[in-house]
């Protein structure tokens, strides 16, 4: 045996000792829970609930959130320290991680799963990476028509390799075309209204509506009518009541179509938005215990389940759609601060940040099925989402 070869038969038995043997199964159950303060995540199973591996080293997660590859094996982390990591869910593994931006908040995956994309708030900007690599292809600064720099808000990726977002400081929404990742197209809309805090795509890639922080309202993109602008829905809200202090921005990645109605977390106001889904007008205001963060509903469509703000946050509501009631008030831990239901709505994880603990239920009984731990859990993803746009 020459020397080379002993050497390459020596390295490739060290990278195979430290490398986790996968076991052979489906990640279609998986999932992934978020510890915020220990900077790791733990990979599980949703039926029967357990925890299968914690992967550590992935920075500041106190604003975390991941997207999934096409196949659902891997997931993107995007961590607030600006890192960006890839994690293997069948091995338990890092794969890779760039500390790509000072200020990160989140990002989206393209439609052909090739390309991801984060978006920053320092310096600002959204960046293109290669999936499989995680090499950089594009780097796009958020500036206005003066040439100042803004934070980006609300990245979500659109049908056709395309991605939409909004910058909080400039009051705009643009609309990236990647289908050359190196080279990608940009397409402005400015005016749109005073500091769009967090944007969302519908299920089918249509709309894109970003939530204003700085006005009542929000504003809408039609993207099969891209000619006709941006537009205001539900202007009025608001307007007439005594706003409260706002103890945690309301998420609308968390927002919800359900039947013919969309509901969406209002800003300062202990209530739920519900507006109609084709003409976007306000049909109802849902009053709730407290000032809502998440509003998502069942994937059945029925209820819609509304999670809170501090100092209410310890609170659960379940509203039924049909009546616009709330129906049922859970107290299932302390600081609730994320909701999942499973893809055929059986069950809905509940993190449970100050008992340390995920918290699994019943939908049908709302009894609780198991609890698992978790140091400081902060946002659940399971892997349904890979199959899903704006997810």
């Amino acid at each position: 045996m020459t020397l080379r070869t002993l050497l390459s038969a020596v390295l490739a038995a060290t990278a195979l000792a430290g490398c986790a043997t996968p076991t052979l199964r489906g990640s279609g159950d998986l999932g992934v829970v978020i510890e915020r303060a220990a900077g790791s995540l733990q990979v599980v199973q949703q039926q029967p609930p357990a925890s299968l591996a914690r992967v550590r080293g992935l920075g500041d997660l106190s604003h975390a959130s991941l997207v999934y590859s096409r196949d659902a094996r891997y997931v993107y982390v995007f961590a607030r320290d600006g890192g960006l990591s890839k994690v293997d869910l069948l091995t338990g593994t890092l794969q890779a991680r760039v500390l790509q931006a000072g200020n990160s908040i989140g990002g989206a995956i393209s439609s052909d799963g090739r390309i991801v994309a984060a978006q920053n708030y320092s310096p600002g900007g959204v960046k293109l990476f290669d999936a499989d690599t995680l090499t950089l292809l594009a780097d796009i600064p958020a500036q206005d028509a003066a040439g100042q720099s803004s934070r980006v808000v609300g990245l979500a990726d659109l049908p056709g390799n395309r991605f939409a977002f909004a910058l909080f400081d400039a009051g705009e929404i643009w609309l990236l075309d990647a289908a050359n990742p190196c080279q990608p197209a940009i397409t402005r809309y400015r005016g749109i209204g005073r500091q769009p805090y967090d944007g969302l795509a519908s299920s089918d890639g249509r709309y894109y509506i970003a939530g204003l922080f700085g006005e009542d309202g929000l504003a809408l993109l039609d993207t099969w009518h891209l000619d006709a602008g941006v537009r205001r829905i539900l202007p009025a809200y608001g307007q007439g009541e005594t706003r409260l202090p706002v103890y945690k921005m309301p998420h609308l990645r968390g927002w919800s179509l359900a039947g013919d109605y969309a509901f969406f977390p209002a800003i300062g106001q202990s209530q739920v938005l519900v507006a109609d889904s084709r003409s976007w007008q306000s049909v109802a205001k849902v009053p709730v215990y407290g000032q809502p963060v998440f509003v998502m509903a069942e994937p059945g469509g029925r209820r819609v389940w509304v999670n809170f703000a501090f100092p209410h946050n310890d609170t659960v509501q379940v509203i039924d759609v049909p009546s616009m009631q709330v129906v049922h008030t859970l107290k299932p831990g302390r600081s609730i601060l994320h909701m999942e239901f499973t893809a055929r709505g059986d069950a809905v994880w509940l993190s449970s940040r100050d008992d340390d603990k995920v918290v699994v239920i019943d939908t049908r009984t709302l009894a609780v099925r198991t609890e698992l731990p978790a140091a400081n859990p902060s946002g659940i993803f399971f892997s349904w989402r890979a199959g899903r746009m704006g997810m």
